[in-house]
This record gives C-alpha cells, structure tokens and sequence, in this order.
C-alpha cells in the first residue's frame, strides 16, 4: 500500500515543527507541504490533494473552517483539527465524531489520533468523513461560529505538579516568551505555562491584551505610560515600573487599540 500523504496547517513555526517530529516515527504517513496561512492551505489541499491534513482552528488570515468549505478538490482529505481552545468550545467534534488535538497536546494523544485516522484510509472510509465534514460546515454556519468556536477565555489553568489552578485573565499583567513556555506575571507572583504566545494571543480577550512584540503581550489595563524616542520606537511602561518594547510588526495594532 502506497503510503498516505500529509499536508500540515498551522501559523506556528514550533507547533508544525512538532508535528514534523512526530510523522518522522510514523512509515506510513509521507509529509507532503506545510502551510501557515490559509490561503496556502487552500491551493496545496487542490493541487496536492493530501489523504491527511493536520488543520489549525485559528489561523492569521481565516480560520479552519472556511478552509475546508472553500476547497474544490473532489477528493476531501481526512481532518484531524489542532486547537487551542478549551474543551467546552469543542464540544461540536465530539458530537460530529470528529477527532482533534488540544494544544499543548501528548506524544500519545497525537498516536492516537494518527491510528484511527490511518484505520479510516485504510478502510476506505472517504465517503463517509466527507459526509461528516459536510454535516460539520452546516452545524457552523447555522450557529454562528464567531460565537461558537471564538469562546474567549476568562481563566488560564496553571499546573503545578499534579494540580491545576486556574489564574484570572484580569490579574495578568503581561505575559513574556521564555523558549517553549510563556511566563505570566500578576501582582504577586509568576506562572509558567508550557504554550507559545501565539497560541495565547488567540484565546485571550482581544479589547484587553494585545501583543507587542514576538516575545510580549500585555495587558492594556496596566500600562501606565507610552513613552515615544526619537526613532519613532514606543515603550510601554507598565504598572508595576517594567519597561516593553512595542516592535514594528506590531505597532499599528497596538495604537489602533489604544487610540493614539
């Protein structure tokens, strides 16, 4: 049997890269293409025609579900969707039977996955995970995905050994890159959660952090001062005295939010 083909999308460099690992362990899946927009995806989903796609949820440019409703490839791949939101806001592929990823996921859950979606190829089972699909968009379309699937979060879980705590949003004051994890700062103490910034970003509500830089995001409840160089650069003063650079990339965002 030839082997089945792959097409990973996802606008995280780590969180494809990951991927990429673990089909390394897997012969009889062949990565074909990766993608980190949705437009991309759409044009090698045609062209490539993959049997398997690992498919982000949120994307920069569109979400998960307006790209499988816009590709035209008669041929619709097998969807394991990889996500960052809770549970409850996924509560629509338990019920359509789909299978997904919850970021930051296991090496065995991911296993475990790839096995029931290579037993469906394998067996043939195309029409049937289309029709599923099918039934999916409509579920979607029919109850507004911006409120169904764009749930934003009012609570970060910490774990700490084999306890999870659950952080308030409206204590965090910033939240700063450190290698695979993100470190989160409140008033009194900080927290360290194994997942990118980009990921967190999506999840958090939008009219109170913003992200400033590939490596910061921060509340906009407490800054106190915006200070201006002679370069056109911006720092942000926080709160509690910590200075943050706002980079180019992200400029126009943050004023657009802040109004000045």
């Amino acid at each position: 049997m030839k082997k089945i083909s792959v097409i990973i999308i996802d606008d995280e460099t780590l969180a494809r890269q990951r991927i990429i690992n673990l089909l390394e362990d897997i012969p009889d899946l062949e990565l074909m293409e990766t993608c980190n927009t949705g437009k991309k995806a759409i044009l090698k989903i045609d062209s490539l025609q993959p049997d398997l796609i690992f498919l982000d949820i949120q994307l920069k440019d569109m979400n998960g579900f307006d790209i499988l409703s816009k590709i035209k490839t008669q041929k619709k791949p097998i969807v394991i969707f990889v996500s960052a939101y809770d549970e409850f806001a996924l509560q629509a592929f338990e019920y359509f039977a789909f299978d997904y990823l919850l970021k930051p996921f296991k090496d065995q859950r991911f296993l475990h996955s790839v096995s029931k979606a290579i037993e469906y190829i394998k067996n043939n089972n195309f029409f049937s995970f289309e029709h599923k699909i099918n039934n999916l968009l409509d579920f979607i379309q029919k109850t507004e995905p911006s409120e169904s699937f764009h749930q934003k979060i009012n609570k970060l879980p910490v774990k700490l050994g084999n306890k999870v705590s659950f952080l308030n949003t409206a204590e965090v004051k910033y939240i700063l890159a450190s290698g695979y994890y993100a470190e989160v700062f409140t008033n009194d103490k900080k927290h360290l959660l194994r997942e990118s910034l980009s990921s967190l970003i999506k999840r958090l509500n939008h009219n109170e952090f913003v992200r400033i830089h590939r490596s910061s995001i921060v509340n906009i409840n407490y800054i106190s001062e915006l200070i201006h160089s002679n370069y056109g650069e911006i720092d942000i003063k926080t709160t509690d005295g910590k200075l943050l650079r706002v980079s180019k990339g992200y400029k126009k965002e943050f004023q657009k939010l802040m109004g000045v």
